[in-house]
């Protein structure tokens, strides 16, 4: 467990890989082989649980485990969730929005549900993990959009409900960041260098964020940030400033993209 946070007892879902890796290098608790690594070098120790965060029964199988072998709950991320193939409404079925819906949202509220008893005992946080697109949209990704949309109106719903007893809702908004799922994406296109080089110029930084950066952010919200709650805060490198080339109406003239 990071010393920021010590003795400290942390769930991460989808902890094993990208973002939610990060966060739990991070925090210092993960999957099976961060599990066996962070508890030979510790400090702290962390415990690997294989689950479906769209099944009721896992989420409280999860909270109740954890419970049982740490004794309470302090920190609830979040985090699990996907990014389906960029698709037009046209061609999505209601189906499959529910089913992101259950991925993306429902697990957010119903891990929540099941944490909060035992969060509320210990003045705890929860954070999730939602999305910059969640703010000013993203092309063919409707119901992805939908779903980070509506966590960050449940973070500030949750917040007010939860002041009372003095348990902190926060939730993090990443732009690119560079995880598995990401080079899944990048790797559907035939120039992936070009495609890569355009979405890392996307933030002003001019680089995609990394996992452990996303963590770092948890860590101090989880931490450090004990006057702030309801927020939403954006890790994205400056992608949601300045003017860019936006319009979707196909044109045959050349944009000039250097001055707007």
């Amino acid at each position: 467990m990071s010393l920021r946070y010590r003795d400290k007892v942390v769930i991460v879902t989808g902890g094993s890989t990208g973002i939610g890796r990060g966060i739990v290098e991070v925090f210092d608790s993960g999957g099976e082989e961060l599990e066996a690594s962070l508890n030979q070098t510790g400090p702290g120790s962390c415990k690997f649980l294989v689950l479906d965060v769209t099944k009721d029964d896992d989420l409280k199988t999860l909270v109740a485990v954890t419970v049982k072998q740490f004794g309470h709950i302090d920190c609830l991320i979040n985090n699990a969730g996907w990014h389906p193939p960029l698709k037009s409404i046209d061609e999505t079925t209601a189906e499959e929005f529910q089913s992101l819906l259950n991925l993306n949202l429902i697990s957010c509220f119903l891990a929540s549900k099941y944490a909060l008893p035992h969060l509320r005992r210990r003045q705890g946080n929860i954070i999730n993990v939602a999305s910059l697109v969640a703010s000013i949209g993203q092309k063919d990704s409707v119901t992805y959009v939908a779903t980070k949309g509506a966590i960050v109106s449940m973070t500030k719903a949750m917040a007010v409900d939860e002041s009372r007893y003095q348990v902190r809702v926060n939730c993090i908004s990443p732009s690119n960041v560079m995880t598995p799922m990401m080079e899944e994406c990048l790797e559907q296109h035939e120039d992936v260098a070009n495609v890569k080089e355009t979405t890392e110029k996307y933030q002003l930084i001019g680089r995609m964020g990394t996992p452990a950066e996303c963590g770092l952010v948890a860590l101090f919200l989880a931490a450090d940030a004990t006057f702030t709650t309801g927020v939403d805060l954006l890790v994205a490198g400056g992608a949601e400033l300045n003017y860019g080339v936006k319009s979707q109406i196909p044109s045959e003239k050349p944009i000039n993209t250097n001055h707007i």
